[in-house]
């Protein structure tokens, strides 16, 4: 069975190690005794102050970054060293969960990824009579210069990688912006593994806290 990312960020978790994890050219998770303090990755720009509360930028940056990094096929290298970034400690467990509810987030708004990386090119003629937009969407739709992917919109606008990705795709789900043929349907996809049962527990307090946070930006 090959080795994911989880399975590696779950071995340095219980091993209690303090350093960094680079993932090539994908980004790097730091860690302090086995806990995760901050996670960086150029997919993921840097989201705005979140005023009353300080801790908020700092959140928002590790769970983007962490999004794009466990689905990450870089070879992962772990160097001994000091801890980076700050005062936060997040299980593995709680970055995977959150992965997986943005990824069912995603597919369900519109199932191909091919939108995720690709320039955004809004359509010249819309076929509906009626479309309502959020205000996430509509802020990309009025900055969309069809050079720029979710990913530098969001770097552009000051807003989280993932709000912008799922504003895209829902973009692509109303026909509002250039998308290519659906590809043919492969083979199911092999079943969601388990979160191994050794691992720290789910932090479903900081959750709550994150999605609301995300909902209040969005």
């Amino acid at each position: 069975m090959r080795t994911t990312i989880s399975d590696v960020l779950g071995s340095l978790e219980r091993e209690r190690r303090t350093g960094m994890l680079r993932l090539g050219g994908d980004g790097t998770v730091h860690f302090d005794r086995g806990a995760v303090v901050h996670a960086e990755s150029p997919h993921a720009p840097k989201p705005p102050p979140g005023g009353a509360d300080p801790e908020l930028p700092a959140l928002l940056a590790l769970f983007d970054a962490a999004y794009f990094l466990l689905g990450s096929t870089a070879e992962p290298v772990f160097t001994e060293g000091s801890p980076r970034g700050r005062p936060l400690r997040v299980t593995v467990a709680t970055l995977v969960h959150e992965r997986r509810r943005r990824r069912a987030l995603l597919d369900a708004a519109w199932p191909d990824a091919g939108v995720d990386a690709a320039p955004v090119v809004p359509v010249r003629r819309v076929r509906r009579q009626r479309v309502i937009l959020t205000g996430v969407q509509a802020e990309i739709l009025l900055n969309a210069d069809g050079r720029r992917t979710p990913g530098r919109l969001a770097r552009d606008l000051g807003r989280t990688a993932f709000g912008c990705l799922l504003a895209v795709r829902g973009l692509a789900a109303a026909s509002l912006i250039r998308t290519d043929p659906p590809a043919v349907p492969g083979p199911p996809p092999p079943p969601r593994a388990e979160i191994p049962a050794e691992w720290a527990p789910a932090d479903h307090d900081l959750l709550g806290r994150l999605r609301a946070a995300l909902v209040e930006l969005g």
